[in-house]
């Protein structure tokens, strides 16, 4: 606990190297998510993704008391909104309408990572609440002494939300597709709480890797193959290529980098002839505790049902073998739900220090959060689940 007199030092820094890899991980090991941690992103700024080239222009906040290390808020000052995943480039449209520079702005996220978990860093023990206004009083000191727009948490921890809103920052929900696992003992029991027909269908689409003559294989830790990290950035190039246009932020240094920092987290799922050992299509997934990541995927040949298998349900099959609680499968798609995936709340957090986008936006984003619950909400109601209670399950007619 700090004690009541404790002088706290602030220090804004370009870098995580400018802070003992040990250090920061105390503060970041003990939380949920694992793009926090300082391996991932020092992976992200010395490979080159995160940098100031990219417009990520990496401005930690290290709290210090008595020179030890008690909180740290992850930040990066943005020139652009791209590779955030929180869509806000009509704020930016209305701003220069208004003659308002929108940026920079100050950005709260672990970069090009679109997965909830944000949040800062706390040493155990330390009053939370003392620390966290200490954090917001250097940043709206910083932002308004600096001229910056806003101030920007995205895919913040649903647990520490609260404590931002308290403090003034308007939230504005979206949604992810988030598996749980209901004390799933099998593959075979989870595909028990699908209706009948959606039953059938992810039977076929299972069915449909061996009939291309693949299995799946799934590799985690030092099991992995050298040359996968290399293959990974193969596919996400093209992926990327074919599919999301512009969007490809992260290079093969990034994805080569983790086989020596970040091995221990890593989940790749293969599609493979038997007697080959070599990838037709792979996914990429990560690994903390109870929680499991999907992040990129991509396949040399085109397989009916290798998409739905690589990256939904061979990961879900060993999810269940490993206990895993929950499994967050990527950003967008719709068609998650017919996988199982309902649709979830996230959270942004936003602070803008400039009374006409103030008065302006905060209003919009309440209405828009209105329209996006009535959007989860309505797709939830297609999930295609059998909700017979599991006391009356062998009755079913299905």
């Amino acid at each position: 606990m700090l004690r009541p007199k404790t002088t706290l030092t602030l220090r804004w820094l370009d870098s995580v190297t400018k802070v003992q890899r040990e250090d920061w991980n105390a503060l970041a090991l003990p939380l949920g998510t694992p793009f926090l941690e300082w391996d991932w992103l020092h992976n992200l700024e010395s490979s080159g993704c995160a940098t100031p080239r990219e417009g990520w222009l990496a401005h930690h906040l290290a709290v210090y008391a008595s020179e030890s290390l008690v909180a740290i808020a992850p930040f990066y000052l943005k020139g652009h909104s791209y590779g955030e995943f929180v869509f806000d480039h009509q704020w930016a449209d209305l701003s220069y309408r208004l003659g308002i520079d929108y940026y920079p702005k100050l950005v709260g996220m672990a970069p090009l990572t679109p997965a909830a978990g944000y949040r800062f860093l706390m040493a155990p023990g330390v009053d939370e609440a003392t620390l966290t206004d200490a954090i917001l009083a250097e940043v709206d000191r910083f932002c308004v002494q600096q001229h910056i727009s806003s101030c920007h948490i995205l895919f913040a921890d649903p647990h520490w939300k609260a404590m931002l809103e308290q403090r003034g920052f308007t939230p504005w929900m979206h949604h992810s597709y988030i598996w749980s696992n209901e004390n799933y003992g099998t593959f075979e029991g989870y595909l028990q709480s699908f209706n009948a027909n959606q039953r059938r269908n992810i039977k076929r689409e299972r069915k449909a890797i061996a009939n291309a003559g693949l299995e799946m294989k799934v590799y985690t830790g030092a099991s992995i193959p050298h040359h996968f990290y290399g293959l990974m950035y193969e596919l996400y190039s093209d992926t990327c290529d074919k599919f999301w246009g512009g969007s490809k932020y992260l290079n093969r240094r990034f994805f080569e980098s983790l086989a020596h920092t970040y091995r221990d987290r890593l989940v790749f799922v293969s599609a493979e002839h038997p007697d080959a050992h070599h990838p037709v299509g792979m996914s990429f997934c990560i690994r903390k505790g109870n929680h499991l990541y999907g992040r990129y995927w991509g396949c040399f040949k085109e397989v009916d049902c290798l998409h739905f298998n690589a990256c939904y349900y061979t990961p879900i099959e060993w999810a269940i073998a490993q206990g895993i609680q929950s499994f967050d499968p990527g950003a967008g798609g719709e068609h998650k739900k017919r996988r199982g995936f309902p649709a979830t709340p996230n959270y942004s957090l936003h602070r803008f220090y400039r009374d006409r986008l103030r008065h302006i936006l905060i209003p919009h984003i309440q209405e828009i959060n209105h329209y996006e619950q009535r959007r989860i909400d309505a797709i939830n109601q297609e999930l295609p689940f059998d909700f017979t209670p599991p006391e009356l399950a062998g009755t079913s007619t299905l």
